[in-house]
């Protein structure tokens, strides 16, 4: 074994329905070998909120080290990790298969699936912020009204789903749209036959906030892959279920999988690739399920037919060539490389699908935006997300682009507010996917979110 883990890291599946994988003191065990050597390194100390957290534990302990640290002080550590995986993809020189065997993220989900089934996770309040294909269904029965209540500046409403689910009063929240993306999918793009990738076909995983939140993503992507050539269909069976993995629910996340992958099999029988929309749920298809559910043969054949949507345009760009028709955007884009789309090692495909435009001028932002899906709009860690925002918000500032763009909208969103809380003079009105953009650069029209 070479010191330092220079062979590629490999994760193993979880053992999630074993008894030991829930009981107490087997974890305990587990968190303390872990936390120990996370200690005695200290490499990861400048990624999310969980390792300051526990430096700080065993600092301040009598003896300076895990051993003096109560293992009820453990839990704001589990708290603050976000599941990005960057400590595992980019930081952990003990990851497998190196005999330390470290996969902090699965340490920490394994201790969230714990609590749940001990009965020690959050209320029912906070759960419903999950619910997503629930809410977006019910908030486009009435989309103006539910646009109204997620104001940042209604005071009416904020305080009450403060009250009831922690959200901090000042998160600015996605807003809903109707009618959803997959309701919308009998309008059908003309194909351009002639394009080099005309004989692709492509089924697109809508994912749920494209679905419901921000359906311009998929109707870029849509007119994008039409302009290249490449058949489309639109198929959204239900949420990939990461909102509910950060969450602990893994039985929740594995059923979702199961279902999923068995409809989206019938199209991959047919030839169909599958494109993801959103970094998240790519990495949800293509590795956390297969780690979940390792026996079921439609994840399995999934898996290595999914791609992310930045990827499949980079790769029809390498193998066939991209038709015609890009037009410069007119200003520069400052693109955040999100964390769910780094920790699918595939390298930063939006800086080389932006890079494609004629004279684009890309700035590459490669720190957290902070967010954290569901967990930076909680009260106790909304300030904190701000905080880690502040140096990749900086940095597209610094960079004088146009456009800020991400992949992952919830990202792409939150640096927004963050500039405004730098210079409030370098206010956007919105980011950018960037699908979004090359669709704007093909002389698209992209919707607003």
């Amino acid at each position: 074994m070479k010191e330092g883990s220079l062979e590629a890291p490999v994760r193993h599946p979880l053992d999630w329905q074993s008894e030991s994988f829930v009981d107490l003191e087997a974890l305990d065990a587990e968190v303390r070998r872990v936390f120990d050597i996370c200690h005695g390194c200290r490499r990861c100390f400048n990624l999310c909120d969980s390792f300051p957290r526990l430096f700080d534990l065993v600092d301040a302990s009598p003896s300076g080290e895990l051993d003096a640290v109560a293992s009820a002080d453990f839990k704001p550590v589990v708290d603050a990790c976000t599941l990005c995986d960057m400590c595992f993809m980019t930081k952990c020189p003990y990851v497998p298969p190196h005999e330390f065997n470290l996969d902090f993220p699965h340490l920490m989900l394994r201790y969230r699936v714990a609590e749940r089934h001990h009965g020690l996770r959050p209320g029912i309040g906070e759960r419903q912020l999950t619910e997503t294909d629930r809410n977006g269904r019910l908030a486009g029965l009435a989309v103006p009204i539910a646009n109204w209540a997620s104001r940042r500046d209604n005071t009416l409403t904020r305080p009450i789903l403060n009250g009831i689910a922690h959200v901090h009063r000042d998160v600015e929240l996605p807003k809903f749209h109707s009618p959803a993306f997959e309701a919308r999918s009998h309008e059908v793009p003309e194909r351009n036959t002639a394009a080099p990738a005309a004989q692709r076909k492509a089924v697109l995983y809508a994912t749920c906030f494209v679905n419901f939140n921000n359906p311009g993503i998929g109707e870029a992507a849509r007119g994008v892959l039409a302009r290249n050539g490449v058949t489309t269909e639109v198929v959204y069976p239900e949420c990939c279920g990461m909102p509910q993995l950060e969450g602990g629910e893994i039985d929740v996340v594995a059923a979702k999988a199961r279902r999923v992958a068995a409809t989206l099999r019938l199209w991959i029988d047919q030839g169909y690739d599958v494109v993801a929309l959103t970094p998240s749920c790519a990495l949800m298809l293509k590795f956390e399920w297969p780690l979940i559910v390792p026996d079921d043969g439609n994840i399995k054949v999934l898996a290595s037919a999914t791609r992310d949507v930045t990827e499949y345009l980079v790769d029809i760009a390498r193998k066939e060539g991209l038709a015609p028709g890009l037009k410069p955007l007119g200003g520069g884009v400052a693109v955040h490389l999100a964390c769910h789309a780094r920790a699918q090692n595939m390298g930063p495909k939006a800086a080389e699908l932006l890079k494609l435009i004629p004279e684009s001028a890309v700035t590459i932002v490669e720190r957290c935006s902070g967010h954290g899906g569901s967990w930076g709009i909680k009260d106790q860690n909304f300030p904190i997300a701000v905080k880690n925002g502040r140096p990749a918000a900086q940095r597209a500032i610094d960079a004088g682009a146009t456009y800020v763009s991400s992949e992952c909208p919830l990202a792409g969103k939150h640096l927004v507010q963050v500039i405004e809380t730098i210079d409030p003079a370098k206010r956007l009105d919105r980011s950018f996917h960037p699908v979004e953009l090359f669709a704007k650069a093909y002389g698209l029209a992209v919707e607003g979110d």
